[in-house]
């Protein structure tokens, strides 16, 4: 009896512990996803730089000749023209260099003009001593004495000859000098800087200062900015571009692009290449020296079948405490499976997966190739999708029953979201 009653009482606490977990125990809450329509309309795909807005040619005019400045003839925004006067560099020390090669230059012409006529002397006193020593009235020794007089009177005359070149070789110099005082424009601008003032002295031993820089023509500028070799390869000549700059808010200036240069530039282990953009100034609003936001139009695509990024972004995965699916929010790795497929020899297009919900409600995959995306959309290059087709981008659920780390990237507990920035697949 004892036997039956302790069996009837543990079957009694199993049935209550199993009611109770049956009734309060935690349910599987059913999916439920967030789904986007595939549309057709246009792809832009842009590549964004900053750059410096420079005149298409400039001219750093210089000295080259040490002085102190005693005029200055041109200030900023100067118009001038090619020989007109810029600056005086005081010209007195250049003038009495020139006075002393022009008397060094006189002397050693008087130098010359004295040893021609002792050689002249020497050649007398030479052919008289010859025609003594037919007759016998001198030796063959007194011969000798004259040939080398006449000789060294030769010598000593190239000698001062010399000397008369390189005193007029100092005066050229010296006269170069004092016209090199005199800072004329090159060409035809604008004096974008001026570096100097009165009174000021330069020094053009070891560098040629810059005293000021002229822009050609402002009415026609460039805009120098650097792309990065991932986004080199869809950028060529003739490309437009447009830009704003910070002074004239919400107006788009436009521009082509002049000029892609093959010097890379390497700035701790980045490298970007130098694009040209020419743009057109005739309003004179665009300065010298201005930020650029550059954005050049690298491929253009109108009406094509397009999908959001966040599709393609989309990975479902089975987490093994809470079995069920949850949207991983990182950009999905190519794998081996999933390498790109070429279109005969032309370019290769990525393959990428998306995910539907089917009629039983689960997920189905669909291997799809992409073409260009603008970072908010990408083309669907392949016909496994049409349009309206309703295509997973995450899952829904509430905002209590999301875990710290199955928030998107930015998001913490405290419900607060960060800055990111959207960018293309």
């Amino acid at each position: 009896m004892r036997r039956a009653i302790l069996i009837m009482s543990v079957l009694a606490v199993g049935l209550a512990i199993g009611g109770y977990v049956f009734f309060n125990g935690e349910r599987k809450v059913p999916v439920r996803y967030r789904s986007a329509a595939v549309e057709r309309g246009p792809v832009i795909s842009l590549v964004t730089a900053t750059g410096t807005i420079n005149p298409v040619v400039s001219v750093q005019v210089g000295t080259q000749v040490s002085g102190m400045i005693k005029n200055l003839h041109a200030d900023f925004n100067s118009v001038v023209k090619a020989g007109d006067v810029v600056a005086v560099i005081d010209p007195e020390p250049f003038k009495a260099r020139r006075e002393q090669a022009s008397s060094n230059l006189d002397m050693s012409k008087a130098n010359l003009a004295r040893a021609r006529t002792d050689l002249a002397q020497r050649k007398r006193e030479m052919d008289r001593v010859k025609s003594l020593v037919a007759q016998q009235f001198v030796s063959e020794n007194d011969v000798d004495v004259a040939l080398t007089n006449f000789q060294a009177a030769e010598a000593q005359v190239n000698v001062t000859g010399a000397q008369v070149k390189q005193a007029e070789a100092a005066l050229n110099a010296a006269e170069l000098d004092l016209k090199y005082t005199t800072i004329r424009s090159p060409v035809n601008g604008i004096v974008v800087a001026r570096n100097v003032e009165v009174g000021q002295t330069i020094a053009a031993s070891f560098a040629t200062p810059n005293l000021f820089l002229i822009a050609l023509d402002l009415t026609k500028m460039q805009v120098d900015t650097n792309v990065s070799e991932s986004d080199i390869g869809g950028i060529a000549e003739g490309k437009e571009a447009t830009f704003t700059v910070d002074a004239y808010p919400g107006y788009q200036f436009s521009g082509t692009i002049r000029q892609v240069r093959l010097a890379p530039i390497n700035v701790q282990n980045v490298v970007t290449y130098n694009v040209v953009v020419n743009v057109d100034n005739r309003d004179l609003r665009l300065k010298p020296g201005m930020t650029a936001n550059v954005s050049i139009v690298v491929a253009q695509r109108d009406a094509v079948l397009k999908v959001p990024n966040a599709a393609l972004r989309f990975s479902p995965s089975i987490a093994s405490q809470t079995d069920r699916f949850v949207a991983d929010t990182k950009p999905a790795k190519v794998t081996a499976s999933e390498q790109t497929v070429e279109i005969g020899r032309g370019p290769i297009a990525p393959s990428r997966t998306i995910w539907i919900q089917g009629l039983s409600g689960e997920l189905e995959s669909i291997r799809v190739q992409t073409g260009i995306s603008d970072g908010l959309a990408t083309e669907i290059l392949s016909d496994e999708v049409a349009e309206g087709t309703l295509v997973v981008v995450g899952v829904d659920r509430p905002r209590g029953d999301r875990s710290a780390s199955e928030l998107p990237p930015g998001f913490g507990t405290g419900g607060q979201k960060g800055s990111s920035r959207n960018r293309g697949t």
